[in-house]
């Protein structure tokens, strides 16, 4: 009985943290993707001087 209730238990935490690992991966993708076109685009400005 009390196994049952551990193992349902450890495997909510699991599915929780899996979902907060996916979410943080995809904002820190967006984030970088704006870093990446900001520094182009300074490197184009200092082509063009």
């Amino acid at each position: 009985m009390i196994a049952k209730i551990w193992r349902k238990l450890l495997l909510f935490i699991l599915i929780v943290l899996c979902l907060f690992n996916i979410i943080s991966k995809f904002v820190k993708k967006s984030s970088l993707k704006s870093e990446l076109l900001s520094s182009a685009q300074y490197v184009q400005s200092l082509n063009q001087k």
